[in-house]
């Protein structure tokens, strides 16, 4: 998506009431756009390369990053084992949109399991349990991005 199209999106979405608008491309479309409004702030992502005079308006978006960043801090202070992301890319919670999730909350998973799959630079690539144990919670939805080190799943 070039910044004319990005900037064009901006605008309609600043003249309207909604309040979160989010574009994919699956696979070989290669764009990701989210717009999501909090308060009175916009707050846009895409992977366009950003703008080197950012620093002005980081006083603004400091509370909104403050306050998205905490939900992520919290899974680290849990009692149960985490599964990590070995990798960036996208998670899926099956191996097709048709398919059935390879787990549920509450399944019993043993070591070498496959948990999920994470499409990095086009490869799918099973994630596999680490450790065996009871899900407990799955901290990623299905399609949406994971970082390096992210927990994926809580095991008990």
């Amino acid at each position: 998506m070039d910044k004319n199209k990005l900037k064009e999106l901006l605008e309609l979405f600043q003249e309207s009431d909604i309040a979160e608008l989010e574009y994919r491309r699956t696979f070989w479309g290669g764009v990701s756009v989210r717009l999501r409004r909090y308060a009175e702030t916009v707050v846009a992502s895409a992977p366009v390369a950003p703008a080197a005079p950012a620093a002005p308006a980081a006083p603004a978006p400091a509370p909104e990053t403050a306050s998205v960043s905490a939900p992520e801090a919290a899974p680290e202070a849990e009692s149960g084992h985490l599964v990590r992301s070995p990798m960036v890319g996208t998670m899926y919670h099956a191996s097709s949109p048709e398919s059935d999730a390879f787990i549920k909350i509450g399944d019993t998973v043993a070591k070498g399991q496959t948990l999920c799959i994470i499409e990095a630079m086009k490869i799918m690539n099973e994630i596999e349990s680490d450790a065996a144990g009871k899900v407990v919670r799955i901290l990623v939805g299905n399609g949406e991005p994971v970082e390096y080190n992210q927990p994926l799943v809580e095991l008990e």
